[in-house]
């Protein structure tokens, strides 16, 4: 299961710690509520956290969605638990994530240079560059190996092309960089840069329909719990609006 790391109010003679199960949109989680108020001192508020970081993996829990702009990681890795990871949500939302980038830098997105530069072809880098294509007149591609395939297959089902192996100059010239994995041998000064191996890396609004926005906890780590949502299966990639309200 799935933890879900909250504060409370502390007071009301209620305990500082406490643990139950709840449900998010049919989605199952272990709750866990930590009293954290004005005046309780840092290093109260830290042996609150890992103790709920114990009681948690007590049950089975080694992810948790944690607080918005949380600061105890290190007492929650003590204990084995750690962050629901972003990264498929990131890379799922690559292709929107870059159309609004440039729609924010007043880049018309039709004529944009996208560059795309991955370690592996791994199915969601293919699904990212098919979308990108679909949008983007010129689109480049940065691969090892694995790149000829895509290409044709692109070329034959969407009569669509991409330029494969781009030299260093036009990946820095495009107008976009999407980085699947890390490049130390690049500048990354383009306008719009998305780092999609980075978890701390910006996010841009993530918005749901008001019938699903009012069924999420208040307080959670919005990224994090979206991407359990869609990880549980309760939630569609095509629920998730970028930046712009959903209809």
């Amino acid at each position: 299961m799935i933890g879900l790391l909250l504060w409370k109010e502390p007071g009301g003679g209620r305990r500082a710690v406490t643990l139950r199960e709840i449900s998010v949109m049919h989605a199952r989680l272990l709750l866990a509520e930590v009293a954290r108020g004005p005046k309780t001192p840092e290093a109260v508020v830290r042996r609150r956290v890992a103790a709920a970081g114990k009681r948690l993996r007590k049950q089975g829990v080694i992810q948790a969605v944690l607080p918005r702009d949380f600061s105890y990681g290190p007492a929650l890795a003590k204990a084995g638990v750690g962050p629901v990871s972003t990264l498929p949500l990131r890379q799922a939302l690559a292709a929107d994530h870059t159309r609004w980038l440039l729609a924010e830098r007043g880049i018309p997105a039709a004529g944009a240079r996208v560059a795309v530069t991955a370690g592996t072809l791994t199915g969601q880098v293919a699904r990212t560059v098919t979308e990108l294509c679909l949008r983007h007149r010129y689109v480049l591609l940065d691969l090892p190996y694995g790149g000829e395939e895509l290409c044709r297959q692109l070329r034959r089902e969407y009569g669509v092309s991409l330029l494969l192996g781009p030299d260093k100059d036009q990946l820095e010239g495009a107008e976009a960089l999407v980085l699947f994995d890390p490049r130390t041998d690049l500048t990354c000064r383009n306008p719009a840069v998305l780092r999609l191996y980075d978890e701390t890396a910006p996010l841009p609004p993530l918005l749901l329909p008001p019938a699903l926005e009012e069924k999420l906890p208040e307080g959670a780590d919005r990224a994090q719990l979206l991407a359990f949502l869609r990880e549980a299966g309760v939630l569609r990639l095509g629920q998730i609006a970028i930046g712009w309200k959903c209809q």
